[in-house]
């Protein structure tokens, strides 16, 4: 498993729709790519460039990433994204 360094979140992405609500099918490459996301890990946060910084999201949260953000990694056939705290724009309740 992976376990993030400073103020990194790893996430698990949500699937993208595969038909639009008036039930056309998307080709793959027509799909957008997901924003929301299930963390998997949190890292311990703590003095990052200078600044302390608090991580405010735990294992379990759903949130929303901007759009292009992180580094996407693939472990054991499992696709990930590793985010910093920053790039998390909120918390899905």
């Amino acid at each position: 498993m992976l376990k993030p360094l400073s103020d990194r979140v790893v996430l698990k992405m949500a699937e993208a729709e595969e038909t639009t609500k008036s039930g056309i099918i998307l080709a793959g490459n027509a799909k957008e790519k997901p924003s929301v996301a299930e963390v998997v890990a949190v890292g311990p946060g703590g003095l990052v460039d200078g600044k302390q910084v608090e991580m405010t999201v735990k294992k379990g949260d759903k949130v929303i990433t901007s759009k292009y953000s992180g580094t996407e990694v693939k472990i054991d056939g499992e696709e990930y994204v590793i985010v910093r705290i920053s790039d998390i724009l909120a918390i899905v309740k």
